[in-house]
Protein backbone atom coordinates (compact mmCIF):
# COMPACT_ATOMS: atom_id res chain seq x y z
CA UNK A 1 0.00 0.00 0.00
CA UNK A 2 1.95 3.55 -0.95
CA UNK A 3 1.92 5.93 1.52
CA UNK A 4 1.14 9.45 1.11
CA UNK A 5 1.26 12.79 2.85
CA UNK A 6 -2.52 14.63 2.91
CA UNK A 7 -1.22 18.22 3.06
CA UNK A 8 -3.69 19.84 4.75
CA UNK A 9 -4.60 20.17 8.84
CA UNK A 10 -8.36 21.21 8.00
CA UNK A 11 -10.01 18.92 10.34
CA UNK A 12 -12.80 19.31 7.84
CA UNK A 13 -11.01 18.43 4.87
CA UNK A 14 -9.16 15.74 6.75
CA UNK A 15 -12.38 13.53 7.51
CA UNK A 16 -13.80 14.31 4.23
CA UNK A 17 -10.56 12.98 2.80
CA UNK A 18 -10.21 9.64 5.50
CA UNK A 19 -14.13 9.10 3.66
CA UNK A 20 -12.82 9.66 -0.18
CA UNK A 21 -9.37 7.94 0.08
CA UNK A 22 -11.02 5.01 2.39
CA UNK A 23 -10.94 1.95 -0.31
CA UNK A 24 -8.27 3.77 -2.73
CA UNK A 25 -5.52 1.49 -1.90
CA UNK A 26 -3.54 4.75 -0.08
CA UNK A 27 -2.31 4.55 2.98
CA UNK A 28 -2.78 8.73 3.78
CA UNK A 29 -0.82 10.34 6.91
CA UNK A 30 -1.88 13.43 7.31
CA UNK A 31 0.77 16.19 7.49
CA UNK A 32 -0.02 17.18 11.07
CA UNK A 33 0.90 14.05 12.78
CA UNK A 34 4.51 14.30 10.96
CA UNK A 35 4.93 17.93 12.51
CA UNK A 36 4.46 19.69 9.40
CA UNK A 37 3.10 23.29 8.83
CA UNK A 38 0.79 24.27 6.33
CA UNK A 39 2.67 26.00 3.41
CA UNK A 40 2.90 29.75 2.44
CA UNK A 41 -0.52 29.65 0.23
CA UNK A 42 0.97 32.86 -2.04
CA UNK A 43 -0.34 31.64 -5.37
CA UNK A 44 -2.71 33.57 -7.70
CA UNK A 45 -4.40 30.83 -8.61
CA UNK A 46 -5.95 27.29 -6.98
CA UNK A 47 -3.39 25.12 -8.79
CA UNK A 48 0.01 27.23 -7.65
CA UNK A 49 -1.41 26.42 -4.28
CA UNK A 50 -2.07 23.09 -4.41
CA UNK A 51 1.05 22.87 -5.92
CA UNK A 52 2.80 24.89 -3.63
CA UNK A 53 1.31 22.71 -0.32
CA UNK A 54 1.94 19.23 -2.12
CA UNK A 55 5.71 20.20 -2.71
CA UNK A 56 6.25 21.48 1.00
CA UNK A 57 4.68 18.17 2.08
CA UNK A 58 6.45 16.00 -0.10
CA UNK A 59 9.92 18.26 0.71
CA UNK A 60 9.54 17.84 4.65
CA UNK A 61 7.98 14.25 4.33
CA UNK A 62 9.98 12.56 2.16
CA UNK A 63 6.75 10.79 1.07
CA UNK A 64 4.51 11.55 -2.24
CA UNK A 65 2.11 14.49 -1.01
CA UNK A 66 -1.76 14.88 -2.05
CA UNK A 67 -2.31 18.43 -1.76
CA UNK A 68 -6.26 20.32 -2.49
CA UNK A 69 -6.98 24.42 -3.07
CA UNK A 70 -10.69 24.74 -3.14
CA UNK A 71 -12.52 27.55 -2.52
CA UNK A 72 -15.92 29.25 -3.44
CA UNK A 73 -16.76 31.75 -6.18
CA UNK A 74 -19.72 33.61 -6.73
CA UNK A 75 -20.45 35.25 -9.99
CA UNK A 76 -21.83 38.10 -8.24
CA UNK A 77 -18.94 39.05 -6.38
CA UNK A 78 -16.56 38.30 -9.71
CA UNK A 79 -15.54 35.04 -8.45
CA UNK A 80 -14.71 36.24 -5.00
CA UNK A 81 -14.34 35.02 -2.24
CA UNK A 82 -12.24 32.52 -4.25
CA UNK A 83 -8.51 31.99 -3.32
CA UNK A 84 -9.62 33.66 0.10
CA UNK A 85 -12.67 31.66 1.09
CA UNK A 86 -10.77 30.33 4.34
CA UNK A 87 -9.86 33.94 5.63
CA UNK A 88 -12.96 35.84 3.78
CA UNK A 89 -13.82 37.49 7.00
CA UNK A 90 -10.59 38.08 7.90
CA UNK A 91 -9.16 35.65 10.43
CA UNK A 92 -8.89 32.14 8.83
CA UNK A 93 -11.17 29.77 9.14
CA UNK A 94 -14.10 31.24 10.81
CA UNK A 95 -16.63 29.96 8.81
CA UNK A 96 -19.64 31.75 10.88
CA UNK A 97 -18.05 34.98 9.95
CA UNK A 98 -17.54 34.00 6.68
CA UNK A 99 -21.06 33.35 5.72
CA UNK A 100 -22.23 36.20 7.12
CA UNK A 101 -20.00 38.40 5.31
CA UNK A 102 -21.04 36.99 2.08
CA UNK A 103 -24.65 36.99 3.09
CA UNK A 104 -24.38 40.59 3.65
CA UNK A 105 -21.98 41.69 0.36
CA UNK A 106 -25.61 39.28 -1.69
CA UNK A 107 -28.09 41.16 0.72
CA UNK A 108 -30.93 42.09 -2.09
CA UNK A 109 -29.25 40.09 -4.93
CA UNK A 110 -31.95 38.33 -6.82
CA UNK A 111 -32.06 34.77 -6.84
CA UNK A 112 -31.10 34.25 -10.41
CA UNK A 113 -27.88 36.11 -9.82
CA UNK A 114 -26.77 34.56 -6.87
CA UNK A 115 -24.68 31.83 -8.92
CA UNK A 116 -21.85 30.07 -7.59
CA UNK A 117 -19.42 27.34 -7.78
CA UNK A 118 -16.90 24.93 -5.56
CA UNK A 119 -13.53 24.35 -7.36
CA UNK A 120 -11.55 21.95 -6.20
CA UNK A 121 -7.80 21.32 -7.40
CA UNK A 122 -5.55 18.29 -6.43
CA UNK A 123 -2.94 18.04 -6.71
CA UNK A 124 -0.54 14.90 -6.47
CA UNK A 125 3.36 14.94 -6.31
CA UNK A 126 5.33 11.42 -6.39
CA UNK A 127 8.84 13.70 -5.13
CA UNK A 128 9.59 17.57 -4.15
CA UNK A 129 11.10 18.03 -7.57
CA UNK A 130 8.33 15.63 -9.60
CA UNK A 131 8.10 17.81 -12.84
CA UNK A 132 4.90 15.75 -13.77
CA UNK A 133 2.01 15.98 -10.93
CA UNK A 134 -1.15 14.16 -11.33
CA UNK A 135 -3.61 17.65 -11.73
CA UNK A 136 -7.43 16.69 -11.03
CA UNK A 137 -10.25 19.90 -11.12
CA UNK A 138 -13.72 19.80 -10.54
CA UNK A 139 -16.67 22.33 -10.09
CA UNK A 140 -19.49 21.78 -8.40
CA UNK A 141 -22.71 24.64 -9.57
CA UNK A 142 -25.22 26.05 -7.40
CA UNK A 143 -26.23 29.38 -6.17
CA UNK A 144 -26.11 31.25 -2.58
CA UNK A 145 -28.76 31.02 -0.20
CA UNK A 146 -30.18 33.92 1.34
CA UNK A 147 -29.91 32.46 4.91
CA UNK A 148 -27.90 29.28 6.16
CA UNK A 149 -29.42 26.04 6.59
CA UNK A 150 -28.26 23.10 8.13
CA UNK A 151 -25.34 21.89 10.88
CA UNK A 152 -23.37 19.29 8.53
CA UNK A 153 -20.40 19.45 7.27
CA UNK A 154 -17.93 22.70 7.12
CA UNK A 155 -16.60 26.07 5.76
CA UNK A 156 -20.02 27.81 3.42
CA UNK A 157 -22.05 24.49 3.18
CA UNK A 158 -25.10 26.00 4.80
CA UNK A 159 -25.50 28.43 2.41
CA UNK A 160 -24.27 26.84 -0.79
CA UNK A 161 -27.69 25.23 -2.83
CA UNK A 162 -26.40 22.62 -5.36
CA UNK A 163 -28.25 22.39 -8.49
CA UNK A 164 -30.84 20.06 -9.15
CA UNK A 165 -30.99 19.97 -5.02
CA UNK A 166 -33.83 21.48 -2.68
CA UNK A 167 -31.56 21.06 0.65
CA UNK A 168 -27.81 23.10 1.08
CA UNK A 169 -24.72 20.95 1.53
CA UNK A 170 -25.10 21.28 5.54
CA UNK A 171 -28.70 19.49 5.18
CA UNK A 172 -27.14 16.26 3.50
CA UNK A 173 -26.12 13.28 4.55
CA UNK A 174 -22.11 13.15 4.68
CA UNK A 175 -22.27 9.95 1.57
CA UNK A 176 -24.43 12.02 -0.70
CA UNK A 177 -22.44 14.95 -0.47
CA UNK A 178 -19.07 13.39 -1.11
CA UNK A 179 -20.51 11.62 -4.09
CA UNK A 180 -21.55 14.91 -5.70
CA UNK A 181 -19.12 17.32 -3.99
CA UNK A 182 -16.52 19.22 -6.03
CA UNK A 183 -13.66 17.10 -3.76
CA UNK A 184 -15.43 14.04 -4.45
CA UNK A 185 -15.36 14.29 -8.02
CA UNK A 186 -12.10 16.02 -8.35
CA UNK A 187 -10.69 12.58 -6.28
CA UNK A 188 -12.82 10.65 -9.12
CA UNK A 189 -10.53 12.09 -11.90
CA UNK A 190 -7.63 11.81 -9.70
CA UNK A 191 -8.17 8.04 -9.47
CA UNK A 192 -8.45 7.40 -13.41
CA UNK A 193 -5.26 9.77 -13.73
CA UNK A 194 -3.57 7.34 -11.52
CA UNK A 195 -5.08 4.61 -13.23
CA UNK A 196 -4.10 5.58 -16.60
CA UNK A 197 -0.43 6.41 -15.49
CA UNK A 198 0.00 2.76 -14.47
CA UNK A 199 -1.60 1.41 -17.95
CA UNK A 200 0.89 3.35 -19.73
Amino acid sequence: MQRIVLASSNPGKLKEFSALLADSGLDVIPQTSLGISDADETGLTFVENALLKARHAAQASGLPALADDSGLCVDHLHGAPGLYSARYSGGHGDAAANNAKLLRELDGVPTDQRGAFFICVLVLLQHADDPAPLIAEARWHGRILTEGRGTGGFGYNPVFLPEGYEQSVAEMDDALKNRLSHRGQALVKLHERLRERHHA
